[in-house]
């Protein structure tokens, strides 16, 4: 199938308030365009200099969320780019991100990413520490925190993931129901190609699909 009807037949399975990102790693401009075209009004992207390149043809018919490692040293042009960032886990990124959105006047949504299966080489803040590391993200300026994202380990089943989201929206109600100052938690971005049908059972209302539009990576 192309990716028109991808996108058309993802977006007519989706209940109501479940978004669709299309992740966008690795894809050309083009075939970006042909997704927003079809429908699809986020696009994610994991790296700073392929998401300039595509904003070059598609600019704001889409917004723009960034889904990958942010380096510190690339915040000045992802706080440019973006609408969202989706992968903020430590309080010195936060900051930076604070500090260059207040250089150019905006206020930039964040979700905290967490950490889901404990794994020590992953980014991402455990569960158990990331309600006091949003207590203090909420204090600084120029960004706001809507919500928690979620990778989950790298495993065969899908169905294996269940438990990772469950624990995600399950810290996801518990920092909502603190009511902190600055965090009005609306998005929980769970869930991949294969894993979105069980994140979405589980509580998403973000789901970032790639290969399911664009087809296997070349």
């Amino acid at each position: 199938m192309s990716i028109r009807e991808n996108v058309s037949q993802i977006l007519s399975e989706l209940p109501p308030g479940v978004a669709l990102v299309a992740a966008a790693k690795t894809r050309e401009a083009g075939e970006i365009l042909e997704a927003v075209a079809a429908g699809v009004s986020i696009v994610g992207e994991n790296y700073i200099q392929e998401a300039e390149r595509a904003y070059q043809i598609i600019g704001k018919r889409a917004r723009w969320h960034f889904i990958g490692h942010l380096q510190k040293n690339k915040v000045k042009k992802a706080v440019a780019l973006f609408d969202m960032i989706e992968t903020v886990d430590s309080l010195e990124l936060a900051g930076e991100i604070s500090k260059r959105c207040a250089q150019i006047g905006k206020t930039m949504p964040v979700l905290i990413e967490i950490n889901s299966a404990r794994e020590g080489q992953k980014w991402g803040v455990f569960p158990e520490d990331a309600a006091e590391l949003i207590a203090e993200i909420s204090k600084l300026p120029n960004l706001e925190v809507v919500g928690l994202m979620t990778m989950g380990p790298f495993l065969g089943d899908p169905e294996a993931l269940r438990p990772y989201f469950r624990e995600t929206k399950r810290l996801f109600d518990e920092i909502k129901g603190l009511k902190l100052a600055g965090v009005s938690l609306k998005y929980l971005s769970m869930g991949m190609t294969d894993s979105y049908q069980v994140a979405i059972e589980e509580g998403a209302n973000l789901v970032r699909i790639g290969t399911k539009i664009f087809g296997e990576r070349r």
